[in-house]
């Protein structure tokens, strides 16, 4: 880690501090990987047993993590001290010790993250009855949605490796090949450009299984009259830019030309709409005048046209259990530095079903499109 890597993250958790102060916190308890991550650089797959950051007050941070993650911690993040739990103990003693020996009267906790058990908050607040306990769960990620510099510059290149894998899973497509094959070419394609793993793996289904939402490949043969969904993203310094195509093996449906047109013109107007200081929900709004004046009536509504994304560790890339989206009641203002996924699709409507995205960053002059692919019907021949 270089000095001006380890000072962007101590500039982080000092911002995490001035928040504490505000509220009256002597520390506050870090669970969910991207956020341990945003603030130490923890880069790992240990998350699966309890790994908890506590960020005191004052003084260097503590991370409750398995006694064998220690190489990992003093590589990682020697800066952190590492309070280790074996295999038979149960961590929340260990927490409760730590939290205890910090003489923590206020502390802060994610209540709506994925990575802290019930069962280790009911130990942890019995062992601690004198700690009054505060909500912190939008702390760190309400810090993560205005990316530095150096956290666009990971999301850029993240957007070329996607662009160039979409590519190559659309050029696996053929009659007669396995939907394996479009996954292996993907894959090959991520983690030979420069990619790492994923937050969450390629999506790609058959038209039959498109409003399976987060369903993926099994073993199925392509053929003449099929189309295939693609929804992907690289990793790079686990900053992810996802973008979604589906190619048609052999001639479209009538109308998907035309649905394409209404899809790419929806994603166009929120990329113009993304200025900084605009509330999400006029963000949205953009996108629904687009659909409502192509197809003729207001009756089709999306939960959203895109959502905030970038750190992502499994099982998915938008940071975390919460999907930020552009929705039409959302109220909060668009920033510069936020990276979207921007989803324009049509789905059970005529003329056609079609679906595109693609990742979209905020600057001070508006939206900046930064995955690249054809907007057009993707037609392999039949």
């Amino acid at each position: 880690m270089s000095a001006a890597d380890l000072q962007e993250l101590q500039d982080r958790v000092a911002r995490v501090r001035q928040r504490m102060r505000a509220d009256g916190l002597d520390a506050v308890c870090v669970s969910g990987p991207e956020d341990v991550y945003y603030l130490t650089g923890l880069d790992h797959q240990g998350h699966f047993a309890l790994t908890v950051l506590v960020v005191p007050a004052e003084g260097d941070p503590l991370i409750v993590a398995r006694e064998m993650e220690g190489t990992t911690l003093r590589v990682q993040v020697p800066w952190c001290r590492h309070v280790p739990f074996r295999d038979h103990e149960d961590p929340a003693d260990v927490l409760v010790a730590a939290l205890r020996d910090l003489d923590v009267r206020r502390a802060g906790l994610d209540k709506a993250g994925m990575r802290f058990p019930v069962a280790t908050w009911e130990r942890v607040s019995a062992g601690l009855p004198e700690v009054t306990w505060v909500d912190t769960s939008a702390l760190v990620p309400t810090l993560r949605e205005v990316k530095s510099p150096a956290e666009v510059d990971c999301v850029r290149r993240a957007a070329e490796l996607t662009s160039s894998a979409m590519q190559a899973g659309v050029a696996a497509i053929k009659v007669g090949a396995d939907i394996c094959e479009v996954a292996g070419a993907i894959y090959s394609d991520l983690v030979c450009g420069g990619s790492e793993y994923p937050g969450m793996p390629p999506l790609i289904r058959f038209r039959d299984e498109l409003l399976q939402e987060h369903v993926t490949w099994r073993s199925r043969t392509i053929r003449p009259g099929d189309a295939i969904f693609v929804e992907m993203s690289a990793s790079v310094g686990r900053y992810h830019a996802p973008m979604t195509r589906m190619a048609y093996v052999g001639e479209p449906p009538p109308g998907t030309e035309v649905a394409a047109r209404i899809a790419a013109d929806g994603l166009d107007a929120v990329t113009r709409a993304l200025v900084p200081g605009t509330p999400a929900g006029e963000v949205y709004a953009a996108w629904q005048r687009v659909v409502d004046e192509a197809l003729g009536h207001d009756r089709y509504r999306r939960h959203h046209c895109g959502y905030q994304v970038g750190i992502g560790f499994p099982p998915s890339w938008v940071g975390g259990p919460h999907v930020v989206g552009l929705r039409g009641d959302a109220t909060w203002p668009v920033r510069a530095g936020m990276t979207f996924h921007v989803l324009s699709w049509l789905l059970d409507q005529e003329p056609a079903d079609f679906v595109l995205s693609d990742t979209v960053l905020v600057t001070e002059h508006g939206g900046e499109l930064l995955t690249k692919g054809p907007r057009e019907p993707i037609v392999v021949p039949a």
